[in-house]
């Protein structure tokens, strides 16, 4: 969009979110923080991730602060922190993950807004450095993302799960759980295949429904007291979401998604993000859009928890 506004001049201005935003307000009396990672130099494929923070906030000016169940969100304080840009991925990722640990020290809900999926690895690396227990993780994508590397790179967007069971407090396998999956690397097969993974495929979600799913992700992550969700928008069947680098047919519906997350937030969730939307690859831009629904949804989720 040519007449677009910077990210500065976004971030400071009230109207966006949904006039949630409050930029004057300290983190600390905030009720959600959102921030923006537009980095896609860790794909293997299709870029344009990176265009997705300003795009979608670019559209949070029109949209009502209410949720799908008739609530109002009014007085639910956002405050967005911007983008993490810098000269390098080390830089970025290293910035990330030094404002998301003190994020989660200081109990923080939060939303991040990618960028391809290596964005979530330095998020995954604060709440880890954060925590000093165990969490878990509830991955939504049509991909395991557990390759070793990809292309060489061990920081790919194809490898953000395999880094996460890296970390001290991902104690195993039993911390993730995987949704939605229809697509998978060699590796990873021969991964999964030595170590099994909790994980509803596309193709299971389908026959189970999505009141099962939730069931069975509540019980399998019954042992942890902090979530993190992470949402590929390419967990959306293309049909919902055309505008990222890797689709895959035979994904969610909207329906599904929306759904499922609902329930999801019944577990102890403390942040979430969304990533590889390409607004480029899309020209309704039908996957900002979506995006901008989820994140809206999930804070609704969040404030009813509050009460």
């Amino acid at each position: 969009m040519s007449d677009q506004k910077s990210t500065h001049d976004m971030i400071q201005s009230p109207e966006i979110w949904g006039g949630l935003n409050q930029p004057k307000l300290d983190i600390k009396e905030a009720d959600a923080i959102v921030f923006g990672i537009p980095w896609d130099g860790s794909v293997s494929f299709r870029s344009g991730a990176k265009e997705a923070p300003s795009a979608l906030r670019s559209i949070t000016y029109t949209v009502a602060p209410t949720t799908e169940r008739f609530e109002s969100l009014e007085g639910f304080k956002i405050k967005d922190l911007g983008d993490f840009e810098g000269a390098d991925r080390e830089q970025i990722f290293g910035q990330v993950e030094e404002t998301v640990a003190e994020l989660v020290k200081e109990k923080k809900f939060f939303t991040m807004i990618g960028g391809d999926h290596s964005v979530t690895i330095p998020v995954l690396k604060g709440i880890n450095k954060a925590v000093d227990k165990a969490f878990g993780i509830i991955h939504i994508d049509a991909h395991f993302d557990l390759c070793e590397a990809l292309g060489g790179d061990t920081l790919s967007h194809g490898c953000t799960e395999r880094r996460a069971l890296e970390l001290e407090n991902v104690t195993g396998p039993e911390n993730l759980f995987f949704i939605g999956i229809r697509s998978v690397e060699p590796q990873e097969l021969e991964f999964i295949q030595k170590t099994p993974v909790p994980v509803v495929s596309a193709r299971d979600y389908s026959k189970m429904g999505t009141a099962a799913v939730i069931e069975k992700a509540k019980v399998a992550l019954a042992h942890l007291d902090a979530i993190y969700i992470t949402l590929d928008i390419d967990a959306l069947d293309p049909a919902y979401a055309p505008g990222t680098g890797t689709p895959q047919l035979g994904g969610l519906t909207a329906r599904e998604l929306l759904d499922l997350l609902e329930g999801l937030f019944e577990l102890p969730v403390i942040g979430f993000d969304v990533v590889e939307v390409a607004p480029a690859l899309d020209a309704s831009w039908t996957s900002v859009f979506a995006a901008r629904k989820i994140v809206m949804e999930c804070w609704g989720h969040a404030l009813r928890k509050r009460g």
